[in-house]
């Protein structure tokens, strides 16, 4: 068995594919990797409310590197 990743740009080029592989009978199966945690919506979350308090700080992007 090979794996055959394909990155799709849009919903139409979705569409498309999928009835092709359907009407070949091919077995197929869509994972999709874009997701964000519950535990990384937690600490985006966190740190949104930090920064509306005042209590966030930065560095400018010469400093960090």
């Amino acid at each position: 068995m090979e794996t055959l990743k394909v990155d799709i740009q849009n919903n139409q080029e979705k569409k498309v594919l999928l009835a092709f592989l359907d009407s070949l009978n091919y077995q197929y199966k869509i994972e999709n990797n874009d997701y964000v945690t519950d535990e990384q919506l937690s600490e985006l979350d966190q740190r949104r409310a930090d920064m509306l308090a005042g209590k966030a700080s930065s560095l400018p992007w010469s400093e960090a590197l």
